[in-house]
């Protein structure tokens, strides 16, 4: 749809809160949107100026448009939210998990068995759970047989068939794991009370249960009864050890879900912990894949609404690593500065990032595990496609990496016969570039890495991989040009986005097959050398080592420096704002330092 046609229907688009659904020649639905305006929304597409071919792509597909209203935000979230896990379009963003989990079920029938399943069946049973782990489920119910009395057997104890002594009790009766009542020696209620006790355990809830077993336990002491009296110690002291492997976040900490994300491109990797009664019941962290300019705010939002609903989450509180729009009601959300929160938010990053790191090991080993010449090959098809004059059997990838628009450190990885060559990888402190330039820095960080090789007269790569596209390219060529070395190793920048390629002075770029082999190494070594400036990023930030442009105010300490990146995110952001918006986070005298400092002198002009 061109920008004229939907000028002819923009005023048909009401203004009210809404969804909007957007389909292709085929009729097929491509997006789903939500908005807090359905014109102002709609109409952003065919006025704005997007940065990814990806959006442009969307646009250009779009013949027919839908829209829902509805009475609010939270509506209109909620609504989106449902149509995306329905239908998938193609555009939105998308959790890479498509598998079932399990549940325990606690059958609808007299005495209810419970057990484990996959399937939900509308057969008036209750559904506990979903569980992220088969072996968790199975575990739980071996647990809950060794201290709760339910039985197991498929037998039909209607009253009737009770009352007729259709049954005989079985020998799991006569090893104390059910109460026999198929012959009538167990009340429907005491039954019940066990499936409670059930309940309570799955919530992490022993506390109930393990006074009960203390009170059975003193009254058969009491009657002078010591085998069974013995038989309810050795189950509290089962209990006691379960709760001890348990992962134990706070006695005063009730139900929370906690959500971590760890960005990387078109990728997102969200950690999902469900907390209740204090203790950990569910850990769960998937993989998010992207399609359009969808923000980190946007991303986690997305993910915290499906998850929950996924696991069917109750929780009033979400626990968060930076603000979102989540206008569900009666949900608080807490970004944590300390305390127990903050540990279990900092739980939930460390699962995180071993979830991403353990991906990354997958994808290695896909390459790792094969011969010299299967790797050849793909060295081979490299050459090929990017028309190199030799193999680039080394191969060297550089990456500029900041924190909130401060800290900038540079990061190069080095691959030989296609693989990581740890031993060559390379840290750079940036020296020369004041602020962030990263064309600068890129430069900076390119001639010292090749004076330094031709100084040790080291062999030079086969390949070199600017990762951010045409402008670090042409800086790091201007470094390579000055160490003469034009001509004697191939030189491309990688678009961050597109996973286009560019050539020195090309205005065109180059894109490889989607799922070529030598597409996928690159894009392995790029995440390769993102890994590795984000690593030394953290350390570096752990250990208290960058100084950024706010702490070289006079009067601006570290821990002034770091309210204002934590409340606005970027130096760049924070020069833009007005004495008073700076003030209400750090004070008038402070903030007139910090506006003071960034406000250019006044103009002498001749008169």
């Amino acid at each position: 749809m061109t920008q004229e046609q939907f000028s002819n229907i923009a005023h048909t688009i009401p203004v009210d809160p809404g969804i909007y659904k957007y389909f292709d020649e085929k009729n097929e639905l491509i997006y789903v949107g939500k908005a807090k305006s359905l014109r102002k929304r709609v109409s952003s597409y065919f006025t704005k100026t997007f940065t990814t071919y990806k959006t442009h792509e969307l646009v250009q597909r779009i013949r027919r448009i839908e829209f829902t209203i509805v009475n609010s935000e939270q509506d209109a979230f909620l609504l989106e939210n449902s149509l995306i896990k329905q239908f998938q379009p193609k555009f939105n963003i998308n959790l890479k998990d498509d598998k079932s989990y399990p549940f325990i079920v606690v059958k609808n029938e007299p005495f209810p068995r419970v057990f484990l399943t996959r399937r939900k069946i509308n057969d008036g049973s209750e559904y506990l759970g979903p569980f992220t782990s088969v072996g968790k489920v199975r575990e739980l119910l071996d647990f809950v047989k060794g201290n709760i009395q339910l039985r197991t057997c498929q037998l039909n104890l209607t009253d009737n068939n009770i009352r007729k002594g259709k049954f005989k009790v079985c020998l799991e009766y006569h090893l104390g794991n059910c109460k026999g009542p198929c012959e009538g020696l167990q009340t429907a209620e005491d039954y019940k009370e066990g499936l409670v006790q059930l309940k309570n355990i799955l919530k992490g809830n022993l506390g109930p249960l393990m006074q009960e077993f203390k009170k059975e336990m003193r009254e058969l002491a009491e009657k002078m009864n010591f085998e069974k009296a013995e038989i309810v110690r050795k189950k509290l002291e089962h209990l006691e050890t379960y709760e001890s492997r348990s992962i134990i976040v706070s006695r005063h900490l009730s139900h929370a879900d906690v959500f971590s994300m760890l960005r990387d491109g078109d990728h997102a990797y969200v950690n999902f912990l469900m907390v209740e009664n204090g203790t950990i019941v569910q850990t769960h962290t998937t993989e998010v894949e992207t399609h359009l300019e969808e923000s980190d705010e946007e991303v986690l939002a997305f993910t915290v609404a499906q998850l929950r609903e996924t696991f069917n989450s109750h929780a009033r509180e979400i626990i968060l690593p930076f603000p979102i729009e989540y206008p569900e009601e009666g949900i608080t959300l807490t970004i944590p500065k300390g305390g127990d929160k903050k540990k279990l938010l900092e739980l939930s990053e460390k699962n995180v990032d071993y979830f991403r790191e353990e991906l990354r090991k997958k994808k290695i080993l896909q390459l790792e595990g094969k011969t010299l010449d299967e790797r050849k090959k793909v060295l081979d098809q490299l050459m090929e496609d990017l028309q190199l004059s030799e193999l680039p059997i080394h191969i060297e990838c550089f990456d500029n990496s900041n924190f909130q628009g401060s800290y900038p450190v540079s990061a190069m990885v080095c691959f030989r016969d296609g693989v990581e060559s740890k031993k060559d990888y390379r840290h750079f402190n940036v020296k020369t570039v004041q602020g962030i330039n990263d064309f600068a820095t890129m430069k900076e960080v390119v001639h010292r890495r090749y004076r330094r090789l031709l100084e040790e007269q080291q062999s030079l790569p086969q390949l070199v991989i600017i990762d951010g596209g045409k402008g670090q390219l042409s800086a790091a060529m201007e470094s390579i040009t000055e160490l003469g070395l034009t001509g004697m190793m191939t030189v491309v920048g990688l678009a961050k986005n597109e996973e286009e390629i560019f050539f020195p002075g090309d205005t065109e770029s180059i894109k490889l097959p989607y799922n070529s082999d030598s597409l996928k190494l690159i894009r392995r070594i790029r995440d390769e050398v993102h890994r590795f400036g984000i690593t030394f990023h953290r350390q570096k930030r752990s250990k208290g080592t960058f100084v950024n442009e706010l702490e070289q105010i006079q009067g601006i300490g570290r821990r002034t420096a770091d309210m204002l990146l934590k409340e606005f995110r970027s130096v760049n952001k924070i020069k833009l704002l007005t004495e008073e918006e700076i003030a209400a986070v750090i004070g008038g005298a402070k903030a007139k330092l910090v506006k003071a400092h960034f406000s250019p002198p006044p103009r002498e002009e001749n008169l």
